[in-house]
Protein backbone atom coordinates (compact mmCIF):
# COMPACT_ATOMS: atom_id res chain seq x y z
CA UNK A 1 0.00 0.00 0.00
CA UNK A 2 1.34 3.42 -0.95
CA UNK A 3 0.24 7.00 -0.39
CA UNK A 4 -0.12 7.34 -4.15
CA UNK A 5 -2.66 4.51 -4.20
CA UNK A 6 -4.60 6.14 -1.37
CA UNK A 7 -4.67 9.41 -3.33
CA UNK A 8 -6.03 7.49 -6.30
CA UNK A 9 -8.70 5.91 -4.12
CA UNK A 10 -9.76 9.30 -2.79
CA UNK A 11 -9.92 10.85 -6.24
CA UNK A 12 -12.05 8.03 -7.65
CA UNK A 13 -14.54 8.59 -4.85
CA UNK A 14 -14.52 12.36 -5.44
CA UNK A 15 -15.21 11.81 -9.14
CA UNK A 16 -18.23 9.64 -8.24
CA UNK A 17 -16.41 6.45 -9.35
CA UNK A 18 -15.89 7.69 -12.90
CA UNK A 19 -12.49 6.26 -13.81
CA UNK A 20 -11.96 8.46 -16.87
CA UNK A 21 -12.62 11.67 -14.91
CA UNK A 22 -10.46 10.52 -12.02
CA UNK A 23 -7.59 9.61 -14.35
CA UNK A 24 -7.82 13.02 -16.03
CA UNK A 25 -7.78 14.79 -12.65
CA UNK A 26 -4.74 12.75 -11.59
CA UNK A 27 -2.99 13.20 -14.97
CA UNK A 28 -2.52 9.48 -15.49
CA UNK A 29 -3.94 6.93 -17.93
CA UNK A 30 -7.12 4.99 -17.17
CA UNK A 31 -5.33 1.60 -17.37
CA UNK A 32 -2.65 2.91 -15.00
CA UNK A 33 -5.26 4.07 -12.50
CA UNK A 34 -7.18 0.79 -12.68
CA UNK A 35 -3.99 -1.20 -12.16
CA UNK A 36 -3.01 0.79 -9.05
CA UNK A 37 -6.47 0.37 -7.56
CA UNK A 38 -6.27 -3.38 -8.20
CA UNK A 39 -2.82 -3.53 -6.54
CA UNK A 40 -4.22 -1.66 -3.54
CA UNK A 41 -7.00 -4.23 -3.21
CA UNK A 42 -4.48 -7.07 -3.45
CA UNK A 43 -2.27 -5.52 -0.76
CA UNK A 44 -5.25 -5.12 1.59
CA UNK A 45 -6.76 -8.47 0.73
CA UNK A 46 -10.23 -7.04 0.10
CA UNK A 47 -12.29 -5.52 -2.69
CA UNK A 48 -12.77 -1.80 -2.08
CA UNK A 49 -15.45 -1.16 -4.73
CA UNK A 50 -18.83 -2.41 -5.78
CA UNK A 51 -18.64 -3.24 -9.49
CA UNK A 52 -21.16 -3.58 -12.28
CA UNK A 53 -19.22 -5.33 -15.02
CA UNK A 54 -16.09 -3.23 -15.48
CA UNK A 55 -17.68 -0.13 -13.94
CA UNK A 56 -17.16 1.03 -10.36
CA UNK A 57 -20.45 2.06 -8.77
CA UNK A 58 -19.73 2.57 -5.05
CA UNK A 59 -17.37 1.79 -2.19
CA UNK A 60 -17.70 -1.68 -0.75
CA UNK A 61 -18.10 -2.19 2.99
CA UNK A 62 -14.31 -2.55 3.23
CA UNK A 63 -13.83 0.60 1.17
CA UNK A 64 -16.16 2.58 3.41
CA UNK A 65 -14.29 1.37 6.48
CA UNK A 66 -10.93 2.74 5.30
CA UNK A 67 -11.74 5.86 3.28
CA UNK A 68 -11.90 8.13 6.33
CA UNK A 69 -8.56 6.82 7.59
CA UNK A 70 -7.01 7.26 4.14
CA UNK A 71 -8.22 10.86 3.93
CA UNK A 72 -6.79 11.68 7.35
CA UNK A 73 -3.45 10.14 6.38
CA UNK A 74 -3.32 12.17 3.16
CA UNK A 75 -4.28 15.33 5.05
CA UNK A 76 -1.52 14.69 7.58
CA UNK A 77 1.04 14.32 4.78
CA UNK A 78 -0.06 17.65 3.32
CA UNK A 79 0.08 19.23 6.78
CA UNK A 80 3.70 18.10 7.10
CA UNK A 81 4.54 19.73 3.77
CA UNK A 82 2.76 22.95 4.72
CA UNK A 83 4.48 23.08 8.10
CA UNK A 84 7.88 22.86 6.40
CA UNK A 85 6.91 25.52 3.85
CA UNK A 86 5.77 27.74 6.71
CA UNK A 87 9.22 27.53 8.30
CA UNK A 88 11.22 27.98 5.11
CA UNK A 89 8.98 30.34 3.09
CA UNK A 90 6.57 31.96 5.55
CA UNK A 91 5.36 34.68 3.17
CA UNK A 92 5.47 32.70 -0.07
CA UNK A 93 2.90 30.29 -1.45
CA UNK A 94 -0.64 30.17 -2.83
CA UNK A 95 -4.10 30.92 -1.45
CA UNK A 96 -7.31 29.89 -3.22
CA UNK A 97 -10.56 31.46 -2.08
CA UNK A 98 -13.90 30.05 -3.18
CA UNK A 99 -16.67 32.63 -3.04
CA UNK A 100 -19.86 33.92 -4.59
CA UNK A 101 -20.08 36.71 -7.14
CA UNK A 102 -21.48 39.20 -4.62
CA UNK A 103 -18.57 38.72 -2.23
CA UNK A 104 -15.97 38.71 -5.02
CA UNK A 105 -17.43 41.84 -6.58
CA UNK A 106 -18.33 43.96 -3.55
CA UNK A 107 -16.76 42.67 -0.32
CA UNK A 108 -13.32 41.35 -1.30
CA UNK A 109 -11.55 43.88 -3.58
CA UNK A 110 -10.25 46.11 -0.78
CA UNK A 111 -9.25 43.11 1.36
CA UNK A 112 -7.38 41.59 -1.59
CA UNK A 113 -5.62 44.89 -2.29
CA UNK A 114 -4.38 45.06 1.31
CA UNK A 115 -3.40 41.39 1.33
CA UNK A 116 -1.44 41.68 -1.94
CA UNK A 117 0.48 44.66 -0.56
CA UNK A 118 1.40 42.75 2.60
CA UNK A 119 2.09 39.36 0.93
CA UNK A 120 3.34 40.11 -2.60
CA UNK A 121 4.78 36.59 -3.03
CA UNK A 122 1.52 34.76 -2.35
CA UNK A 123 -0.40 33.74 -5.49
CA UNK A 124 -4.03 34.55 -4.84
CA UNK A 125 -6.82 32.84 -6.79
CA UNK A 126 -10.59 33.30 -6.70
CA UNK A 127 -13.07 30.60 -7.67
CA UNK A 128 -16.73 31.55 -7.91
CA UNK A 129 -19.88 29.50 -7.48
CA UNK A 130 -23.00 28.99 -5.41
CA UNK A 131 -22.70 28.53 -1.63
CA UNK A 132 -22.93 24.74 -2.08
CA UNK A 133 -20.29 24.74 -4.83
CA UNK A 134 -17.77 26.84 -2.90
CA UNK A 135 -18.21 24.65 0.20
CA UNK A 136 -17.53 21.59 -1.95
CA UNK A 137 -14.35 23.18 -3.32
CA UNK A 138 -13.02 23.60 0.22
CA UNK A 139 -14.11 20.13 1.33
CA UNK A 140 -12.32 18.48 -1.61
CA UNK A 141 -9.13 20.51 -1.13
CA UNK A 142 -9.56 22.60 -4.29
CA UNK A 143 -9.79 25.80 -2.26
CA UNK A 144 -8.33 26.83 1.08
CA UNK A 145 -11.31 28.76 2.42
CA UNK A 146 -14.79 29.72 1.28
CA UNK A 147 -16.58 33.03 1.79
CA UNK A 148 -20.34 32.82 1.33
CA UNK A 149 -23.64 32.24 3.05
CA UNK A 150 -24.13 28.76 4.42
CA UNK A 151 -25.34 26.27 1.78
CA UNK A 152 -28.93 25.08 2.06
CA UNK A 153 -27.70 21.64 3.17
CA UNK A 154 -25.03 21.61 5.94
CA UNK A 155 -21.64 20.27 4.85
CA UNK A 156 -20.06 17.80 7.26
CA UNK A 157 -16.35 18.35 7.75
CA UNK A 158 -16.44 22.14 7.40
CA UNK A 159 -16.21 24.71 10.15
CA UNK A 160 -18.44 27.68 9.26
CA UNK A 161 -17.28 30.85 11.01
CA UNK A 162 -19.84 33.71 11.01
CA UNK A 163 -18.52 37.07 9.82
CA UNK A 164 -21.33 39.56 9.31
CA UNK A 165 -24.98 39.87 8.31
CA UNK A 166 -26.27 40.81 4.85
CA UNK A 167 -29.44 42.89 4.90
CA UNK A 168 -31.60 43.37 1.84
CA UNK A 169 -32.79 46.25 -0.27
CA UNK A 170 -35.25 46.53 -3.12
CA UNK A 171 -33.89 48.13 -6.29
CA UNK A 172 -36.15 49.86 -8.78
CA UNK A 173 -35.66 52.23 -11.72
CA UNK A 174 -35.85 55.94 -11.00
CA UNK A 175 -39.46 57.22 -10.88
CA UNK A 176 -40.83 53.74 -10.18
CA UNK A 177 -44.18 53.97 -8.30
CA UNK A 178 -42.79 51.92 -5.39
CA UNK A 179 -40.47 54.80 -4.54
CA UNK A 180 -43.44 56.74 -3.18
CA UNK A 181 -43.98 54.16 -0.40
CA UNK A 182 -42.84 55.31 3.02
CA UNK A 183 -42.27 51.73 4.23
CA UNK A 184 -42.30 48.76 1.88
CA UNK A 185 -44.65 45.83 2.41
CA UNK A 186 -44.63 42.34 0.91
CA UNK A 187 -48.07 43.05 -0.56
CA UNK A 188 -46.62 45.97 -2.53
CA UNK A 189 -43.70 43.89 -3.81
CA UNK A 190 -46.01 41.06 -4.88
CA UNK A 191 -47.79 43.39 -7.32
CA UNK A 192 -44.65 43.94 -9.43
CA UNK A 193 -42.44 41.67 -11.61
CA UNK A 194 -39.55 40.48 -9.45
CA UNK A 195 -35.94 39.67 -10.36
CA UNK A 196 -33.86 37.83 -7.78
CA UNK A 197 -31.20 35.20 -7.15
CA UNK A 198 -31.42 31.65 -8.38
CA UNK A 199 -32.73 28.95 -6.02
CA UNK A 200 -29.15 27.72 -5.52
CA UNK A 201 -28.60 30.66 -3.17
CA UNK A 202 -29.92 30.38 0.36
CA UNK A 203 -30.94 34.03 0.26
CA UNK A 204 -33.53 33.21 -2.38
CA UNK A 205 -35.12 30.56 -0.15
CA UNK A 206 -35.45 33.06 2.69
CA UNK A 207 -37.15 35.50 0.35
CA UNK A 208 -39.55 32.79 -0.80
CA UNK A 209 -40.34 31.83 2.80
CA UNK A 210 -41.22 35.43 3.68
CA UNK A 211 -43.77 35.61 0.87
CA UNK A 212 -45.16 32.18 1.71
CA UNK A 213 -45.60 33.13 5.37
CA UNK A 214 -47.65 36.13 4.26
CA UNK A 215 -49.79 33.99 1.94
CA UNK A 216 -48.42 35.74 -1.16
CA UNK A 217 -47.10 34.43 -4.49
CA UNK A 218 -44.42 36.75 -5.90
CA UNK A 219 -44.29 37.25 -9.66
CA UNK A 220 -40.69 36.15 -10.30
CA UNK A 221 -39.84 36.85 -13.94
CA UNK A 222 -36.07 36.24 -13.91
CA UNK A 223 -33.49 34.33 -11.84
CA UNK A 224 -29.75 34.98 -11.94
CA UNK A 225 -26.65 34.27 -9.84
CA UNK A 226 -24.94 37.58 -10.65
CA UNK A 227 -26.04 40.80 -8.92
CA UNK A 228 -24.73 42.91 -11.82
CA UNK A 229 -26.88 40.93 -14.29
CA UNK A 230 -29.91 41.43 -12.05
CA UNK A 231 -29.30 45.18 -11.86
CA UNK A 232 -28.95 45.41 -15.63
CA UNK A 233 -32.41 43.95 -16.16
CA UNK A 234 -33.87 46.25 -13.54
CA UNK A 235 -32.39 49.20 -15.43
CA UNK A 236 -34.11 47.90 -18.58
CA UNK A 237 -37.43 48.04 -16.75
CA UNK A 238 -38.11 44.29 -16.61
CA UNK A 239 -38.87 44.33 -12.89
CA UNK A 240 -37.69 45.23 -9.41
CA UNK A 241 -34.93 43.35 -7.58
CA UNK A 242 -34.27 42.08 -4.06
CA UNK A 243 -30.52 42.18 -3.41
CA UNK A 244 -27.99 42.51 -0.58
CA UNK A 245 -27.49 46.14 0.38
CA UNK A 246 -23.78 45.97 -0.50
CA UNK A 247 -24.67 45.30 -4.17
CA UNK A 248 -25.92 48.88 -4.61
CA UNK A 249 -23.39 51.58 -5.46
CA UNK A 250 -24.93 55.04 -5.74
CA UNK A 251 -22.13 56.29 -7.99
CA UNK A 252 -22.23 53.35 -10.42
CA UNK A 253 -25.96 52.59 -10.29
CA UNK A 254 -27.19 56.08 -11.11
CA UNK A 255 -30.32 54.84 -12.87
CA UNK A 256 -31.50 52.84 -9.86
CA UNK A 257 -32.96 53.68 -6.48
CA UNK A 258 -32.64 51.58 -3.31
CA UNK A 259 -35.32 51.03 -0.67
CA UNK A 260 -34.71 49.37 2.68
CA UNK A 261 -36.21 45.88 2.96
CA UNK A 262 -34.43 44.67 6.09
CA UNK A 263 -37.76 44.60 7.96
CA UNK A 264 -39.26 42.22 5.37
CA UNK A 265 -36.64 39.49 5.02
CA UNK A 266 -34.44 37.58 7.43
CA UNK A 267 -30.79 38.57 6.90
CA UNK A 268 -28.18 36.16 5.60
CA UNK A 269 -24.96 35.57 7.50
CA UNK A 270 -21.71 35.46 5.57
CA UNK A 271 -19.36 32.72 6.79
CA UNK A 272 -15.76 31.74 6.24
CA UNK A 273 -15.70 27.99 5.61
CA UNK A 274 -12.61 25.92 6.48
CA UNK A 275 -12.02 22.18 6.48
CA UNK A 276 -11.85 20.89 10.04
CA UNK A 277 -8.37 20.01 11.32
CA UNK A 278 -6.86 21.55 8.19
CA UNK A 279 -3.40 23.11 8.41
CA UNK A 280 -3.51 26.78 7.43
CA UNK A 281 -0.53 28.87 6.46
CA UNK A 282 0.11 32.04 8.47
CA UNK A 283 -0.92 34.27 5.57
CA UNK A 284 -4.28 32.48 5.38
CA UNK A 285 -5.01 33.43 8.97
CA UNK A 286 -3.97 36.98 8.08
CA UNK A 287 -6.38 37.09 5.14
CA UNK A 288 -9.27 35.83 7.26
CA UNK A 289 -8.61 38.48 9.91
CA UNK A 290 -8.41 41.21 7.27
CA UNK A 291 -11.84 40.14 6.02
CA UNK A 292 -13.41 39.67 9.47
CA UNK A 293 -11.32 41.28 12.24
CA UNK A 294 -13.09 39.30 14.98
CA UNK A 295 -11.78 36.05 13.46
CA UNK A 296 -8.32 36.12 15.00
CA UNK A 297 -5.91 33.25 14.54
CA UNK A 298 -6.78 31.92 17.99
CA UNK A 299 -10.51 32.01 17.21
CA UNK A 300 -10.04 30.24 13.87
CA UNK A 301 -7.76 27.55 15.31
CA UNK A 302 -10.29 26.80 18.02
CA UNK A 303 -13.17 26.63 15.53
CA UNK A 304 -11.51 24.22 13.11
CA UNK A 305 -10.30 21.89 15.86
CA UNK A 306 -13.49 21.86 17.92
CA UNK A 307 -17.24 22.19 17.38
CA UNK A 308 -18.98 24.78 15.20
CA UNK A 309 -19.17 28.39 16.44
CA UNK A 310 -22.41 29.94 17.56
CA UNK A 311 -24.28 31.96 14.94
CA UNK A 312 -24.14 35.70 15.44
CA UNK A 313 -27.29 37.28 16.73
CA UNK A 314 -29.65 39.56 14.89
CA UNK A 315 -28.72 43.18 15.43
CA UNK A 316 -25.01 42.37 15.70
CA UNK A 317 -22.43 45.04 16.30
CA UNK A 318 -21.85 47.45 13.39
CA UNK A 319 -18.47 45.85 12.66
CA UNK A 320 -20.30 42.63 11.78
CA UNK A 321 -22.91 44.21 9.51
CA UNK A 322 -22.13 45.50 6.03
CA UNK A 323 -24.66 47.72 4.37
CA UNK A 324 -24.84 50.71 2.07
Amino acid sequence: MTLRQLRYLREVMRQEFNISRAAAALHITQPGLSRQLHLLEISLGAELFVRSGTRLTALSESGRSIIGIAERMLDDVEHIREAVRERTHAARGALTIATTHTQARYALPEVIRRFAARFPEVRLSLRQGTPAEVSSLVLTGNADISIATEPVEPVAGLAMLPCYELHRIVLAPARHPLLRAKRLTLQQLARHPLITYDFAFIGRSKIARAFEAAGLAPNIVLNAIDADVIKTYVEFGLGIAILPAMAFDRKRDKGLRAMDASHLFEPNTIHVGIRRNHYLRGYTYAFIEMFAPQLTRAAVEKAISEGPPRAIARGAAPALTRAV
